[in-house]
């Protein structure tokens, strides 16, 4: 027993002894080629016992057996993996992962690194996206990037968004930039519906991304000046914002990934408005008592909290994402509920998407499918951007006496308007199904020669019915009760691109050249219309009833019928054929006392031959040239074509002895170029227009004939707006780019600015479009983004980004020449400008005089 019992002690103490050996410490220091690196990960393989180097580079990691093996790795470098086998002290040198610290930009027709780079560009990955809700795309980046301001019209879900990359350059066109989705460069015309008047103002922009669900975008890249955006040619003078979306992951199995979130808001920064004490003693004050008595109604209503809201919003997103070998799928549905904290005002998305691709022939063939399908729901408050008119919801609660109920039956005199009775009163409904579509085919003809096929498809179909019911009162500028509007836009653009793209490297050079030509065109048609005097309040029914309406007018033309287009003597027009017998059309009685109908159906065209090449001499000079050719139908046969050139030289300072190691990345860029723009012009304007009006009934029965008016003079030599872009950049990084940043300094001068002036033949109405001769906008200024990267592992990364931007905003050359524009949206407002044309002044100014 003694034996055994002494036996059992001796196993023991040698089993804890083997323990006490195999468990051992191991320190060391991680570097590389120019030092310790801080913040490296240290990690036993197939374990969670791990650590990070300290300041110094300096590790201690405990409890590590003899036969482990540890782990070492840093973002940038490549991983090393060290079998123990008992050392206790392991020094490693980590090797820079070139591949891995260079940042893929996608540019125009290819890609390209940030190293690389000649132009000034910026990439924001799925990573470097701003967290949290985002309801929309350019919400990831914004504040991302220097020299890049992103704007809402309003906080309404789903208003305009304005986006500015280096200020504005036009005075009449879009200063948006150019979005191009999955290699689909999109309309810059809105794809909603608008026809002048939406119940006596205007439809309120809306953004130009909601159908795209942001947890589907992989990454945006910003092209900024001419050397990167000239290989857009006329539609590269605002920027270019490319967006790509995600395909499928690397890995062989299937992944399935669904997140949900749910935000609360509640409206912000509230005025403090009278309470009915304070508005009854301020009467008396500034009048009288007796006008004090004569305005009290006895209530005392909080007007704010009568049209705001505290709201609960919700996103939902599934996706399946597989990488089989020789392809990849990706597919995704979304579902979003976004509330506003103003009554009435809300957006529904639902999103489906499939990305694909697949490779044949050894690899040497690959085909691509992106596609999504979306439905977009919009409610619209009555409210407006920054206008206290009294069709404006937020002015009219603003403006509202707080003796008044809040009941919607609440009825006044005058110009007087009870807010709860304009909500209650008043629907607002858009709904827009949209899809695009790219398929596109890669060959490799040689190693060096790979040939591209691309086809692309959008089509928007959006239909908005704006109602007013006949219990609505003292609506500013708003007329006869019961009115409804109704309005359709089928927005539709078909892509046909080809490129030859030739790539080679040579002993210290490298070359890599790309032609292409593209054609794409532009269809809007449509219809606007208004009934008036509904027979009923139902804000529903008031909708219905309209539509029927509308599609009895639409189907009782038999006779020919041109929706728009050019008659036989050379005339737009814009609706019913003026030259054939309007009287074929057999209206019967409608559900509206009186009708009015106006159509549209207009096709813009875009032609279009480029080229680019880059040169790589040593890997440290580089060098890219651009050119491309655009012919518009917006333009006469004397200037249908326009050519736009642009060059860049970069030199990696970095590589010349004389720098030393200081930097790990020193990079100047020089670029120049001109691009153009077209967007300020609308299908067939540098024609003689006229404008023949729609079928109708009138309040008596009769049918509405259609009259003939001139809309605007012929100017055949009307020529795009161009922009010579100057820029010179600094790029820099040390410690293997850990801190970074860059410096850019520009200079754009918009010079051919389009504009719309009226004209004093064939009468004073009519407008022309032309070119303002000397007219000038210039913005100049200066970027600076800092970036430093704190901590760098494969499992944790914290970074701080720094940027800030300066830009100067002129308009010269006016010659006297002045006009009011910008006109503000929304109900009520009609012809409300905002903006005035100034010599020497900036496009735009608040109103004690600061440039915005």
């Amino acid at each position: 027993m003694k034996i055994t019992l002494l036996r059992s002690f001796l196993m023991l103490g040698a089993f804890l002894c083997f323990g006490l050996v195999k468990a051992q410490t191991v320190s060391g220091t991680v570097s590389d080629a120019n030092g310790p690196l801080p913040g490296a990960s240290v990690l036993v393989k197939g374990t969670t016992n791990g650590t990070q180097t300290d300041f110094d580079g300096n590790y201690t990691l405990n409890d590590v057996g003899e036969d482990a093996t540890i782990v070492f790795s840093y973002i940038g470098f490549q991983t090393q993996e060290i079998a123990v086998n008992g050392q206790s002290t392991i020094n490693v040198t980590l090797t820079e992962d070139a591949q891995a610290l260079d940042e893929v930009v996608i540019i125009g027709y290819g890609q390209t690194t940030v190293k690389d780079a000649t132009g000034a560009v910026a990439a924001v990955t799925s990573e470097e996206f701003n967290g949290g809700v985002i309801a929309s795309p350019e919400q990831l980046i914004q504040g991302k990037t220097a020299g890049v301001q992103i704007t809402q019209a309003s906080g309404e879900p789903g208003a305009g968004v304005n986006l500015r990359i280096r200020g504005s350059n036009s005075i009449r066109s879009n200063n948006n930039p150019l979005f191009v989705v999955d290699g689909i460069p999109l309309s810059g015309e809105s794809t909603t519906p608008s026809g002048g008047d939406v119940i006596n103002g205007s439809n309120a922009t809306r953004n130009p991304l909601n159908f795209i669900n942001p947890n589907d975008i992989e990454s945006m890249s910003i092209l900024k000046d001419a050397s990167a955006t000239a290989i857009y040619g006329s539609r590269g003078a605002n920027g270019v914002v490319i967006i790509t979306t995600k395909s499928g992951r690397a890995g062989s199995g299937g992944v399935w990934e669904f997140n949900s979130n749910l935000s609360i808001s509640t409206p912000a920064n509230e005025y403090d408005l009278f309470n009915r004490d304070e508005f009854l003693s301020a009467t008396a004050t500034e009048r009288s008592q007796e006008i004090a008595d004569a305005a009290d109604f006895g209530f005392d209503t909080d007007w704010q909290d009568i049209i705001t809201r505290t709201v609960a919003s919700q996103n939902q997103n599934l996706s399946y994402s597989r990488n089989y070998g020789s392809g990849n799928v990706r597919a995704t549905f979304s579902y979003s509920k976004q509330f506003g904290v103003i009554e009435k005002s809300a957006q529904e998305r639902i999103t489906g998407r499939i990305n694909a691709s697949q490779r044949f022939l050894d690899d040497k063939l690959r085909l691509t499918l992106q596609a999504s399908l979306s439905r977009v729901n919009d409610d619209a408050p009555p409210i407006s951007g920054g206008s206290g008119a009294s069709g404006n919801l937020i002015g009219a609660a603003y403006s509202a006496n707080p003796t008044w109920p809040s009941s919607p039956d609440f009825f006044l005199e005058g110009n007087q308007l009870n807010p709860a009775n304009y909500l209650a009163s008043w629907q607002s409904v858009t709904n827009t199904n949209r899809a695009l579509i790219n398929v596109s085919a890669e060959y490799d003809i040689l190693d060096e020669l790979t040939a591209k096929v691309s086809v692309g498809y959008d089509d928007s179909d959006a239909d908005a019915i704006t109602s007013i019911s006949a219990r609505a009162n003292n609506f500013n500028r708003v007329t006869g009760n019961g009115q409804t509007a109704f309005n359709n836009l089928n927005a539709t653009s078909q892509l046909l691109e080809a490129t030859l793209n030739y790539k080679k490297d040579f002993d210290n050079s490298s070359l890599d050249v790309i032609v292409g030509y593209s054609f794409q065109d532009f269809r809007r048609r449509g219809f606007n219309s208004q009934g008036w005097q509904a027979p009923t309040q139902d804000l529903n029914a008031m909708g219905e009833l309209l539509i029927d309406d509308v599609n009895s007018i639409r189907n009782s033309i038999t006779g020919p019928y041109q929706q728009a287009g050019f008659a036989p003597n050379g005339t737009f027009v814009n609706s019913i054929n003026p030259f054939e017998d309007t009287a074929t059309l057999d209206i019967t009685s409608g559900n509206y006392t009186s009708v009015w109908i106006d159509t549209f159906d207009n096709t813009d065209e875009l032609q279009s031959y480029f080229a680019r090449a880059n040169y790589s001499l040593m890997d440290k000079f580089l060098f890219t040239a651009t050119v491309r050719a655009d012919g518009s139908s917006r333009f006469g046969g004397n200037n249908q074509y326009g050519y736009f050139p642009s060059g860049a030289f970069a030199w990696k300072l970095n590589e010349e002895d004389f720098i030393g190691d200081a930097f790990s990345t020193l990079k100047l860029r020089l670029g120049a170029g001109i691009t153009g723009n077209q967007e300020g012009l609308g299908y067939a304007n540098f024609l003689r227009r006229v404008r023949f009006g729609g079928p109708g009934i009138t309040d008596s029965g009769d049918i509405i004939r259609p009259g003939a008016q001139t809309v605007a003079v012929q100017n055949p030599d009307l020529k795009w707006e161009s922009t010579l872009d100057l820029n010179v950049g600094l790029d820099f990084g040390i410690n293997m780019d850990r801190f970074s940043g860059s410096v850019d300094l520009y200079r754009k001068e918009t010079r051919d600015l389009l504009f719309r002036q009226g004209a004093a033949a064939p009468a004073a109405d009519p407008f022309v479009f032309k070119n303002l001769e000397n007219g000038t906008v210039i913005n100049q200024g200066v970027e600076v983004a800092l970036n430093y990267d704190f901590v760098q592992t494969q499992d944790v990364t914290f970074s701080t980004s720094f940027n800030v931007a300066y830009n100067k905003n002129t308009v010269e050359g006016l010659n006297g020449i002045t006009a009011n524009f910008g006109a503000l949206n929304g109900p009520g407002l009609t012809d409300a400008f905002a903006q005035r044309l100034g010599e020497g002044r900036s496009l735009f100014l608040l109103l004690h005089g600061r440039v915005f």
